[in-house]
């Protein structure tokens, strides 16, 4: 009897093999490719609409405010040609200015007595500008993701003190992504400008202090009078008109936090 030899075919081995390499390569392709994508998305896209939203709300609010105030000048021009106009119905923006040649800022009694009407939640009613790094951003009541920070505004903490009045002024911006508008604060130095605007005034500060990292639960910073609980010695003593910025570190992750310190210089009407 003859033995019969069996055949292997090595062919349909090799294809089978190559088919699944092939397969592999190109699950790999697609994952990389939609990993790429995201990336552009959130570093690129999001930076652009955010910034462009950013840039219409400065607009929208400049405009409001120019229109405020021509309908002043209007009003006050129909007095003095004695048409008679309604009575003030008082508040915060009926209060006498401060002279602007003045640097020194109202007491704390003084502000007491007047205070500024508490914004709508996510809402834009304020600008800062900051010279040194080129930001002119809208600041918005609260620090929500999705209401305030993705849109590219700065976010005001709520029960902290609103522009101008005696306690802190403390606000939060994101540092990379959606407009990033603290990119950069850790370029600022003791004596740099952080300018906000308001409906009725403008508010200087002046940069007084930094921490370059803090936890992220280091409430103490935007206390009303700021002051570390983490990282004794950073901070202040006595209370003031503080302005506080603060945003993530390092770069592209959230686990700690870089406090920038201001102090009120002056104030101006609009």
């Amino acid at each position: 009897m003859r033995e019969r030899v069996p055949v292997v075919v090595q062919g349909r081995r090799r294809g089978s093999s190559a088919r699944a390499l092939w397969n592999v390569a190109e699950v790999a392709v697609t994952l990389g490719v939609v990993l790429l994508l995201l990336v552009a998305h959130q570093l690129w896209w999001t930076n652009r609409q955010a910034r462009e939203g950013a840039e219409r709300q400065v607009h929208a609010l400049e405009e409001e405010w120019g229109r405020d105030s021509d309908d002043f000048h209007d009003s006050r021009d129909s007095r003095d040609s004695g048409v008679e106009q309604p009575a003030p119905s008082g508040g915060a923006e009926d209060a006498p200015a401060s002279d602007p040649d003045d640097a020194d800022p109202p007491s704390p009694r003084q502000q007491q007595a007047a205070p500024a009407p508490a914004p709508r939640w996510d809402q834009a009613y304020a600008v800062l500008r900051i010279p040194r790094i080129g930001i002119r951003v809208p600041v918005a009541e609260g620090v929500s993701k999705s209401g305030v920070l993705n849109k590219g505004y700065v976010g005001h903490y709520g029960r902290t003190a609103q522009p101008g009045q005696g306690g802190n002024f403390a606000l939060a911006g994101h540092r990379n992504t959606h407009g990033e508008p603290f990119r950069r604060i850790d370029r600022l130095r003791g004596g740099d400008e952080l300018v906000v605007e308001t409906k009725g005034a403008v508010y200087t500060y002046v940069v007084d202090k930094t921490l370059a990292q803090t936890s992220a639960g280091d409430s103490g910073v935007i206390a009303p009078v700021p002051r570390s609980r983490v990282k004794p010695g950073h901070g202040y003593s006595s209370p003031g008109y503080y302005i506080t910025l603060t945003t993530c570190t390092p770069e592209y992750t959230s686990k700690y936090r870089l406090i920038v310190w201001g102090k009120l210089q002056s104030m101006r009407p609009r």
